[in-house]
């Protein structure tokens, strides 16, 4: 996929609005396995609500690389960013049927510690996401406001634990993001956007995958500092890098292709120099720490 191959309303939808839909990315297959993925990660670790699996769970998971590096979903990001792409956060936000928990209206680059802000959330459907279930909503052309301060927010279970001020919000001019499974939403880091809860009888699962130049510095008090390259090169001195992980049983649920995994990564590794250790953290620990700076509402700690 090329910039001139994608859809130029979606394109001008994007300039425009803030966001933008493309339909039927990734196959059905892929999809199913990334479902499977997320009950893996469930059961291995069974004390995190479904919409609380964060990057740290699978910092060392094969599978979880294996997808947020997919040459179509990599194409798509290409297309905004340029042909040198890094990966610094991936979540799953899942809502259980008939409880699943908001996501407060928001803007993504507020809780990033990057600089400049050059980065694009891809948003990934596994499931039919509708308003019944809480698909993802969009205020239109709000992407062209200043990135506001977070406020806390207990009044609700939501999963952020926190808010843009309400001031920012203008519902009225919501609209919602109908997606199905393979469908794929890009918005802008500033756009006001949010979710209502599940209470559904159906699951709405979905894959949030931040991606940023390389040339985007992290900052190394805020949540987000395990990126990985995703594509094309790093640039010396800027971010410190994680290298794409082996498979192992142990972390890693069993993917198709994992047979030939594991010298796709050391080729990866070996190209852009990247030899940083692995498994030197324990994972549910981090996520721990992420969530209770999510309460806190310190998720930048200051900005680099």
């Amino acid at each position: 996929m090329s910039t001139t191959s994608l859809d130029t309303r979606a394109l001008d939808s994007y300039e425009r609005d803030g966001f933008a839909i493309f339909p039927g990315i990734l196959d059905t297959d892929l999809v199913a396995e990334a479902r499977d993925h997320v009950d893996w990660l469930l059961h291995r670790f069974p004390n995190f609500r479904p919409e609380h699996l964060h990057h740290p769970l699978m910092r060392d998971d094969a599978f979880w690389v294996r997808l947020v590096t997919d040459e179509r979903l990599l194409d798509l990001a290409e297309s905004f960013l340029g042909p040198d792409i890094a990966c610094f956060t991936a979540h799953y936000i899942c809502k259980p049927p008939g409880d699943g928990q908001a996501v407060l209206w928001h803007q993504d680059g507020a809780y990033w510690n990057l600089r400049p802000m050059e980065a694009l959330t891809v948003w990934l459907a596994l499931d039919d996401c509708d308003p019944a279930n809480g698909c993802l909503r969009m205020i239109p052309g709000t992407h062209q406001l200043d990135l506001a301060d977070i406020v806390l927010r207990d009044d609700v279970p939501n999963m952020l634990c926190s808010s843009i001020d309400a001031r920012y919000v203008r519902d009225e001019a919501a609209v919602d993001v109908i997606l199905r499974p393979g469908d794929v939403s890009v918005h802008h880091p500033a756009i006001i956007h949010g979710s209502e809860g599940n209470e559904s009888g159906r699951w709405r699962r979905g894959l949030d995958i931040g991606y940023i130049r390389t040339t985007t510095q992290l900052g190394d008090t805020g949540l987000y500092v395990d990126p990985i390259v995703a594509r094309g090169r790093p640039v010396p001195g800027v971010n410190r890098y994680r290298p794409w992980p082996a498979y192992d049983p142990k972390t890693s649920m069993d993917f198709r292709g994992r047979e030939t995994w594991d010298a796709r990564c050391q080729a990866v590794n070996s190209q852009v120099g990247v030899a940083r250790p692995t498994g030197d953290t324990d994972v549910a620990e981090m996520t721990a720490r992420m969530m209770d700076r999510l309460q806190a509402g310190t998720t930048k700690a200051g900005r680099p």
